[in-house]
């Protein structure tokens, strides 16, 4: 199993561009699997699984009361990697391929309202010292982009240098996302005028260190740039400051925020799928929902008629 499973991780990374937590996803759901066959009577290997074996642990799944849709993305893993063992000829059919997906309901992100933000970003315009001026650039850019917190902390230092040399507003950027796709997001005066100034005080973070100069947000952590769990750290001491339940605030949750306020001031779904770099339009529609609810907002406060 340990053989197969690198293998497919590496195939993962090689073939498709997986970033480090989808390599992980995938190990943690497919190792649980295997551990599932263990304790059973038979102790079958992953390869010598059945589909009724699948069933067994999708039952069991079920049982630890997770989510429909873990329990699809446990079975999307499957599928996935046996499908590579058929590639590899080591299996002669996919048991997981006629079992049917657990059903998943659309649910509605999470996001924050343009008055939420603006505390926010008040909020980092009053903390002091160099973590201030990161915190107010780190924010306006991810604000400002929508980008993923995982394409925002990895920005490398010569695109953005790049991209300002083109003395343009909106300044155009190029980033790569998932799959290593590049994209073009577009920012703001504001976003370009914080990202000078927090450039000004940049090497505060570096202490001269030239692995850790490549990145626009270093950090002497293991990948040489701000952490994700720390940037959603500061987030969370952000929203106590500005009276918001640190529940309601995540790098991803701006995001959101960041695509439902563009169709609330009437962006289009196409090129909201461009800058939010989703493959699948039908990704992008889950904000017309939120829109929805906008509007129905809208109507019941301002329609004479729904006050009688």
């Amino acid at each position: 199993m340990v053989t197969f499973l690198n293998l497919f991780l590496e195939s993962l990374t090689a073939e498709r561009g997986a970033s480090q937590n989808t390599l992980t996803a995938y190990k943690h759901d497919l190792t649980d699997f295997s551990n599932f066959l263990q304790k059973t009577t038979s102790q079958k290997t992953t390869r010598e699984a059945t589909s009724d074996d699948i069933r067994s642990y999708l039952q069991e799944l079920h049982k630890r009361a997770l989510e429909p849709r873990t329990i699809a993305r446990r079975l999307s893993a499957l599928r996935h990697f046996y499908s590579f063992l058929q590639e590899q000829r080591d299996i002669k059919d996919n048991p997981a391929l006629d079992i049917e997906m657990p059903k998943v309901g659309k649910s509605l992100p999470k996001t924050l309202d343009e008055e939420d933000i603006t505390a926010l970003v008040n909020a980092a315009y009053d903390k002091d010292g160099p973590e201030g001026v990161r915190l107010v650039c780190l924010l306006e850019l991810l604000y400002a982009t929508g980008l993923r917190v995982s394409e925002l902390i990895a920005l490398p230092c010569s695109d953005i240098l790049a991209a300002l040399r083109t003395d343009q507003i909106p300044m155009p950027l190029i980033v790569r996302g998932k799959g290593k796709k590049e994209r073009l997001v577009l920012l703001s005066k504001m976003a370009v005028d914080t990202l000078k100034n927090y450039l000004t005080i940049r090497s505060y973070f570096d202490a001269g260190d030239q692995k850790l100069g490549k990145w626009l947000f270093p950090s002497p952590s293991q990948q040489g740039y701000l952490t994700r769990q720390r940037f959603g750290q500061l987030l969370k001491e952000l929203a106590i400051d500005s009276g918001i339940a640190p529940s309601k605030v995540s790098p991803h949750i701006i995001r959101h925020a960041f695509a439902s306020h563009m169709l609330n001031n009437g962006a289009d779904l196409l090129s909201l799928q461009k800058l939010l770099g989703h493959s699948d339009i039908s990704t992008t529609e889950i904000y017309t929902h939120i829109r929805g609810d906008h509007l129905e907002k809208t109507v019941l406060e301002h329609h004479p008629l729904s006050k009688s």
